[in-house]
């Protein structure tokens, strides 16, 4: 199969994680995969939702959006209709839980922290890139509340990222740009920790069914592409100085 970018089957895109992209956030960072770019910030408050107080646990939740320049053809902001679509509320939602499940709540206290991910540049795979980019942020901020004392440690568990794989021409394809995407006759985003469990898996069938065992064969081919996604978080981070 020939790809359009010259890649072979099992290579990913290029990767690069920006930290501390912003200022005013306790943790920002700006992932760019190939053309796909993604701003991810990490926003702390000193409270949790109504319904967890007084239960001494923390809470992470995640918006998502796309500018209406970074697609070819504009994007309508969900202001415009009062409310998040079907696809991004799903995203959303997918970004939030990928994000509590490196987490220990309780060490967090009752904080809540939103991971905002606004999309700048769209060619393919952007909740993936989202997922990958906001546990940098993520990181940041705990750092933060460390550094100025207001945790004793990091309470992470682990690291995640994610990346998309699938079938395109009857062939297994890793991290797909938006024109291998738009064709793609199976469709997967991988949800990992860098203990290679599995957070989430997404895929589709968008024509024949595919089977168990070419469901196996993508997971592994996405394991090759999330271990680089596991470097790039760990330089960017390295630069925080931990």
């Amino acid at each position: 199969m020939f790809r359009t970018d010259g890649r072979s089957n099992d290579s990913a895109r290029p990767i690069k994680i920006t930290p501390s992209f912003l200022v005013f956030p306790e943790g920002s960072a700006l992932i760019e995969v190939g053309m796909t770019k993604v701003i991810c910030t990490a926003s702390v408050e000193n409270r949790v939702p109504i319904w967890m107080r007084g239960q001494g646990n923390g809470w992470i939740t995640a918006e998502y959006g796309m500018l209406p320049g970074s697609t070819l053809t504009r994007s309508s902001r969900g202001a415009e209709s009062g409310r998040p679509n079907g696809r991004t509320f799903e995203i959303q939602r997918l970004i939030g839980r990928s994000m509590r499940s490196i987490v220990n709540m309780r060490d967090l206290g009752e904080r809540t922290i939103t991971i905002d991910c606004d999309v700048i540049q769209a060619d393919g795979g952007t909740r993936t890139a989202a997922i990958t980019g906001s546990y940098v942020a993520l990181y940041e901020a705990f750092l933060h509340l460390v550094k100025v004392g207001s945790l004793s440690s990091i309470p992470l568990i682990n690291s995640v990222a994610a990346i998309s794989v699938g079938i395109v021409d009857g062939e297994k394809v890793l991290d797909l740009c938006y024109s291998e995407d738009s064709q793609a006759d199976v469709d997967c985003n991988v949800v990992m920790t860098d203990s290679w469990d599995l957070v989430e898996i997404q895929g589709t069938a968008e024509g024949k069914p595919f089977s168990v065992a070419a469901m196996n064969e993508l997971v592994k081919l996405a394991e090759k592409g999330i271990q680089q996604q596991f470097q790039a978080q760990n330089n960017a981070i390295d630069s925080l100085g931990r």
